[in-house]
Parts: C-alpha cells; structure tokens; sequence
C-alpha cells in the first residue's frame, strides 16, 4: 500500500511538471495573441466561467452518486485544469485557453486533455474530494550549490502560482493555489478528523476543567487541558498549594477560549470560588458540612473562609452558649452549616451551633429515652435565672427549680448554686413530647421536719430569722426547711393593729414560743407576746376607774386616737372625749403620732381586753356653767373659724364653739360673713346634753330693726298723747287772754321741739 500511494505521487509531480513546461513554453506566443484579442477574450471569459461552473457541478454531483476506487492522478488532473480555467487567481491561463480554440494547437491540446480528464471522471466517479495542503520547503539548502537553478525555479513558481518562496509561513495566502496539496476522501478525512478530535477535550467557557501541571514558568503556571492550545495561570492563585509540582492535577476555570492574542484564557481562583459556592448550596439544600477558618472579628459575629469564599458567622450561632470573647475564634478551623445563602450577591450565613445542636438533639433522645423519675443524674450549671437554674446533664438541659434547690427559702439560685458547678441532682418529672426535665436538689437529703428535733413541743422555746413577711404575720425560720407562722394577733398583747410589714424585717432575729406543732401537715403557730406575762391579768390593780394616766399616741383612726400605756395594755380616746367645748374633724387636728397626751381611764373590758379613755374628762364638765352663760337669746362677740355650704363654726367667749347655719351669717349688706370676722350673734339654741349651741347674726339684726321700731314709735305715742293734753288745757282756758294765749302756743310749740328733738336723737344712738 505503501508503495502505491509512492507510485501515484510520482505520476502526479510528472504530471504537473509537463504541465508546467507547456505553459512555460508557449507563454510568450499567447501573451501578443491576448493583447490582439483582448476585448473578445473578456466576453469568452465570462461565457467560459460560467459553462465550467455548470460542468463542475455535474460533475460533483456524479461523483457523490458513484462510490469508486480513488484514482487520485484523473482528479488531480482535473482539479488543476478546472481551477487553471475558472479560478479568479489563475485569469490569465483562462484567457489562454479560450484564445487558443481559435489561433493556436497549444490552446486546443490543452482543452482537450481538459475534456478528457472530465470524461475520465464520469466514467469512475470518486466522491468529492478534500485537498490537503502539504509543507513545501521553500528555502534551498545550501549545500547544493546548485543557486542559479533554484533563483530560476523560484521565479517560475511565482509567475504560474503567485507563490513566493521567500514568503513568511503564517503571511502565505493559502487560497492562490492548490499546489502540492494531498487529496483524501471523504472517509478518510473523516476518520483522520475523529482520530485529531479524539485526542482533544471539547472546552466551553464559564465551566470549570481539569489541567495537568505541565511547567512552572516565572510567576506562571502552564497547564494541559487536553485543548489545542495550554493555558497560563498566575503562580499567586495557587497559593494554598505550596507543593505544587508538575504532573499534579487542578481545577481550573475557563474564562475564554481564545482571548486577543489567541491564548487561552484560565483561572484557578475563580475555579476554587465556584466549587467552594456549590459546597455551600449543597450544605444548604442538603444538609451537609463544610469546613472554615475563622478569619477576622466584625460587628454581630465573626468571617470565615470556606475555600476561599468569605461567610459570616453570627454571634448567636457559634456555641449553644453565650459566647463574650469572639477573639478566641480568630483563626481556627471549624465545621459548619449554611442555613441562609443570597444567590445574587453570592453570599452565606454559616452556623456552628446547628451543628452541635444536631449533636446534642441525638444525644437528647437518647437520654430522655433513658430517663426515669427518681434517676440521679449528674449536670453542670450552664445558666441561673430568677425562678431557677438551667443544668446540661451531657446534651439534653434540665431545669432546676428556685423552690426544689433547697428545704430552706432563698431569695435566689445564686445563693446556693455558681456558673459550671457540677452538682448531682433527682429527675422529679420529664416530658417526652416537649423535651421539658424537672430536677431537683433538695430531694437528695430528708425533709428537715423527718429529723425534727423531739424537744421542739409546745410551749417551748425556739429562735430563727423572720424569712417572709405577709399581711396576717411573718415566718420565723428555726432551721433550714422548718418555720413558723407568728400570728399579727400574736405579736402584742394590745388589741392595737398591727401591719406586719412594718413591724417585721427580713433576717430579723426573735426568740418565740410555740403554741402549736403539727408535724404531719409541717405546720408551727409560734407567738412573741407570749414570751412575757400577760398584762391584763393584773389591770384593774394597774389602772383603775378615773385614774390619771400619760400614754403615747400610736394610732390616729378618723373616730378617734390609740394610746399605749405601757407594752400590751392600750385603749383609745373618741374624738368626742378629746375636747368639751371643740369640735375636731380628723383627730389629727388635736394630735399627732408619738407625741404624750393625759388621759382618764373611763371603762375596762378585761374580757375583750379594752380600755376605754378620754382626754376632756380631765377637766370639769364646763357646760353645767354654759347654760347660764349663754342663755338661748343672749347676745355674744363671735369669730368666725370656718366656713362651708352648711354655714360657719364660730367661736364664742371661753373658746366655746358654737355653729351658724348659713343664712344666719349673711350681713345687713346682704353678703356672707368671711372667715375671721367678728360678729355679734344671738343664741338661738342651747343643747347640754347634745353639747351644741346654735347662734344668728340674722336674728340679731332683725332684734334691733325691731326694737328700734318700737322706740320710735313709743315716742311717737308719747308726742301724741301730750298735744292730746296741751290742747284739752287750751280749750279749757278761754278766759285767758290773747297774749296769754300767744305766750301758751309759744311755750307749747317749744315743748314739741325739743320733743321731737329727743326723738330724733334717740334713733341715731340706736344706728
């Protein structure tokens, strides 16, 4: 086979050779012919082109309808002659031949070995055949000597093809000629491209490869791709991999095929940001784990790095406990999962503590699986709280109430329990659904009242500290876990109330006996006033009737005021025993809490242990000498103290106080009288038992108008009555001259002046 196709390759270099010296030879002779008939020969030309484009395509068309051996020196014949007669490039061979159907014989052989090569094609048909550019040698080599030959050969090329030997490989315009090339069939050139396509990998851009390090160049890295063309790759993106050598294989991602300059363009950075993306998605949307190293510290939690692509790591998402110094992080390598991620800008929230949680929810099943009421477990305190505390008994937490911590009361957890101390405690109740443990402390050790000392009884003596305070007492702690209730009404012996919140104080300390002991329900009554003899036992020998006593204010009530007389014995005042002659609204206004006051021991009730007192009763009774002096219709200098809606409370000599209804201060002028003036009024009532004394201002004014009235006219009458008399004696004494008479009319009238006078005089003195 070998041999044959080094046969066929001799026949055709012959061939083309002869070729060559037949258009060399007549070249000159042709030349004067085309310039004779150069208008005819542009319209043959054209005619020319286009019946042998028509006989090509018939051509080609048999060829692909026949399959037949390949007879590669026929085609190569007729290849040539085809484009020596309709290729652009070889125009002036074309004008030869259709010049020398005319003139010459050249012209005719060379159309006819034309034709005969077609038949001979249609007659085997070959399919359409692909031409395959051979490499030439174009430079002599120079040991041939042989110059002048090869400058003579050169010239011959570029005059028949337009080759230039001299020509750079990559500026040679393959389209000017077919020369040397190899002709294939379609199977084999098919079979060739599988075998050349084989060997490469079909790269497209925007997707990552693997490359094989083929070198290391500088500050490059050149990598195989199995591609035409090996790409270049920055030795700074492969910083992670200090031992990189060749032969190692990497991921790499495809920017472009073919950048400006023809190269091929890769990046491993962006290669390793694709890859650590779609590890994030996957964690993601399945669940998996990623690793990281914390980077950096920022606002709300920490960066981390996970291949490359940079995180965040909140705060609340590092631990399952609080975490204060985020510092500490810095620089670890740690295990991760993505629970949030932002396609857009390509960015992720990562969580450790989901990780833990996964953990620990494992190995919460599995202790709740185990645990049974009544189970000592052993826990660390993780977290104390007002109510209680929260212990991790080895990943599942349990909650240990406030009240389950100890048999005593404490105000707070902290005060029996500290941060990660480990402690042994007794499953009081679980719940499976809810994941909830109940533990407790104090049930590891007996009840305090179980081991109760038998000493402690009735009447006996015990000392605590008052550990809660309510309305109705306090609780007197005598040891961790048992106390007792001391009563308000256990306090004194005084009948006076008590508020335990301000007699009592947490952490006081009292000595108190015990009334009554109930060990089955744990129940203690204790009592403080107890502790000394009861004082009313003695209290009519102490206090007797109408005694005088000194006792300090203790309690001021609107209906009158507590006085203690000494410790356990008290009675209260009324206010209506504080005053004979005032009136208190509030017996504030007659005294004040602690202050000393007198007072007379009125009635004893020893039953109800009361005693009855009173403040006035010190005093004699002033309303038997009242009476006289303010008889009802009496006329008295008052002040008025205060004033209301009702009328006015004014003040009458002695400091007797006396009230006004509040038409009976209204003035001659018509308007109310105000507080502090002084006015005259009128008793109008007078109530000893009742002890009240009305008095008017009105009807005082109304006693003078009217008295007044009946003075003018008393005179009036008196005037009257004496012109009556004046007259009767006139009449009586006609005989009387008329000087006489003029001197009795005279004196008369001069009696009734001075009468009138008189009169007139007397109502001014009573305005």
């Amino acid at each position: 086979m070998i041999d044959e196709k080094d046969g066929i390759e001799q026949e055709e270099l012959g061939a083309q050779d002869q070729v060559e010296e037949t258009a060399v030879e007549s070249t000159p002779e042709i030349v004067d012919q085309v310039e004779e008939v150069a208008p005819v020969a542009e319209e043959v030309v054209e005619e020319t082109a286009e019946v042998a484009a028509e006989v090509i395509e018939e051509t080609v068309a048999v060829a692909e309808e026949v399959a037949a051996e390949v007879v590669e020196e026929p085609v190569a014949v007729a290849e040539e002659v085809a484009a020596e007669v309709v290729e652009e490039p070889a125009e002036v061979t074309a004008e030869v031949v259709e010049e020398t159907v005319a003139v010459t014989e050249e012209v005719a052989e060379v159309e006819a070995a034309a034709e005969v090569a077609l038949e001979e094609v249609a007659i085997e048909p070959t399919p359409e055949p692909v031409v395959i550019i051979k490499s030439i040698k174009l430079e002599p080599e120079a040991t041939t000597g042989e110059e002048d030959d090869e400058d003579e050969l050169d010239e011959e090329l570029l005059f028949m093809t337009g080759f230039d030997p001299n020509t750079a490989h990559d500026e040679f315009d393959w389209s000017i000629t077919n020369k040397g090339g190899a002709v294939y069939s379609a199977e084999t050139t098919k079979e060739y491209l599988t075998q050349y396509e084989s060997t490469m990998n079909a790269v497209v851009e925007s997707e990552i490869v693997k490359g094989r390090v083929t070198s290391l160049h500088g500050g490059d890295v050149v990598l195989d791709i199995n591609y035409k063309s090996d790409g270049l790759v920055p030795l700074s993106e492969f910083r992670d991999s200090i031992d990189l050598k060749i032969g190692d294989l990497v991921e790499v991602y495809v920017e472009q095929q073919e950048d400006l300059r023809g190269q091929l363009v890769l990046s491993r950075r962006k290669a390793k940001l694709l890859r650590a993306w779609e590890s994030i998605v996957d964690s993601y949307e399945n669940g998996t784990v990623i690793k990281g190293t914390v980077i950096s510290k920022t606002k709300g939690g920490l960066i981390v790095d996970c291949s490359g692509l940079e995180t965040f790591l909140p705060g609340s998402q590092i631990d399952i406990k609080p975490i204060i110094d985020y510092d500490s992080y810095v620089g670890k390598n740690m295990e991760f999962k993505v629970v949030k991620i932002n396609e857009t800008i390509k960015n992720a929230v990562v969580s450790h503590k989901a990780l833990i949680e996964s953990d620990l929810a494992e190995q919460r099943e599995a202790i709740i699986a185990s645990l049974e009421k009544g189970q000592v477990l052993e826990g660390i305190v993780k977290n104390i709280t007002d109510f209680g505390a929260f212990l991790d008994l080895g990943g599942v937490d349990g909650l240990l109430y406030i009240t389950d911590i100890s048999w005593g009361r404490i105000s707070h957890p902290s005060e029996v329990l500290g941060l990660n101390q480990k402690i042994s405690v007794v499953v009081l109740d679980f719940d499976e659904n809810k994941k909830r443990i109940s533990l407790g402390l104090k049930q590891l050790q007996p009840h305090p009242w179980e081991v109760l000392d038998n000493t402690i009884s009735e009447n006996s003596i015990v000392k605590g500290k008052i550990v809660n305070i309510e309305d109705y007492g306090a609780f007197l702690e005598i040891q961790p876990g048992v106390e007792g209730l001391i009563h308000v009404s256990e306090v004194s012996w005084s009948n006076q109330p008590i508020n335990a919140r301000e007699f009592f104080k947490l952490g006081q300390e009292y000595s108190a006996k015990v009334v009554t002991v109930d060990r089955d329900e744990r129940k203690m009554s204790l009592s403080l006033k107890q502790m000394a003899t009861d004082p009313w036992s003695e209290i009519e020998n102490q206090f007797p009737l109408n005694s005088r006593h000194t006792g300090e204010v203790k309690n001021l009530t609107p209906y009158g005021v507590f006085i203690e007389l000494q410790e356990g014995i008290g009675g209260m005042v009324h206010i209506s025993d504080l005053s004979w002659t005032k009136r208190y609204g509030h017996p504030s206004e007659f005294t004040k809490v602690g202050e000393k006051i007198d007072v007379a021991i009125l009635d004893i009730d020893k039953d109800n242990r009361k005693l009855s007192l009173g403040h006035k009763q010190l005093e004699e009774n002033p309303w038997d000498t009242f009476e006289n002096v303010f008889p009802v219709g009496s006329y008295h200098e008052a002040t008025v103290l205060r004033r209301d809606d009702r009328g006015a409370i004014v003040q009458l000599p002695y400091g007797l106080e006396a009230f006004a209804p509040i038409k009976h201060i209204r003035k001659e002028d018509n308007n109310l009288a105000e507080v502090d003036e002084v006015l005259t009024v009128k008793v109008i009532e007078f109530n000893r038992d009742d002890k009240r004394i009305l008095v008017s201002h009105l009807r005082y004014l109304e006693d003078i108008r009217r008295e007044a009235d009946e003075q003018v006219k008393k005179v009036k009458d008196d005037d009257r009555k004496n012109t009556r008399t004046a007259v009767k004696k006139q009449q009586d004494s006609i005989e009387r001259s008329t000087l006489g008479d003029l001197e009795g009319l005279a004196a008369l009238k001069e009696q009734f002046d001075q009468q009138q006078q008189q009169i007139n005089t007397t109502k001014e003195d009573q305005e």
